[in-house]
């Protein structure tokens, strides 16, 4: 059964709107990583890092573990992501919306295009064609990503926006 997504209330919104706040979700999605680790892997200030860390603990996207001994020995809490964010809709808030493209644009720059599954298609969709290729995009993301994680398995992100191609009506 499909997860029901709820709208995000306005801090959960604001705490969205950030494209390092996303990529800090996304990390610690598969692991638990140290405020010291993220700052390393976003390749951000710890100091910058532990206010985004604390805004995402506050709205409920992160959780803190257990404290652990770090190399030096020195206390360090690891967070995980919670999934709240799987679970909620952005659509209205236009900040957050954008953060979630800079956040793609971020990763992907990342990546050797050559290994990506890249795809753009052009569609004419009634309301209803639109409501039903939704609702069935979200049903096999929400399948694929209730299934647990094995041990050959790879982390892979996507990003996926059907959107009104203005220039297509435009010209007729």
């Amino acid at each position: 059964m499909p997860t029901e997504r709820r709208p995000a209330t306005e801090a959960e919104a604001r705490a969205l709107a950030s494209a390092l706040r996303l990529r800090i979700i996304r990390l610690c999605h598969d692991r638990c990583l140290t405020n010291r680790e993220l700052a390393h892997l976003l390749a951000t200030n710890p100091a910058t890092m532990l206010h985004h860390v604390r805004k995402l603990v506050d709205t409920g996207f992160l959780v803190a573990e257990p404290a652990r001994r770090g190399k030096r020995g020195s206390r360090e809490v690891p967070y995980r992501s919670t999934g709240k964010s799987w679970r909620l809709d952005i659509g209205e808030h236009d900040k957050s919306s954008q953060a979630v493209l800079d956040a793609y644009l971020q990763e992907v720059g990342l990546v050797d295009l050559d290994r990506t599954y890249l795809v753009r298609l052009g569609l004419r969709l009634s309301e209803k064609e639109y409501a039903e290729v939704t609702r069935r995009l979200h049903d096999l993301l929400e399948e694929f990503a209730s299934n647990p994680a094995s041990d050959e398995s790879r982390a892979y992100s996507l990003y996926l926006n059907l959107h009104p191609d203005v220039t297509r009506d435009a010209a007729g």
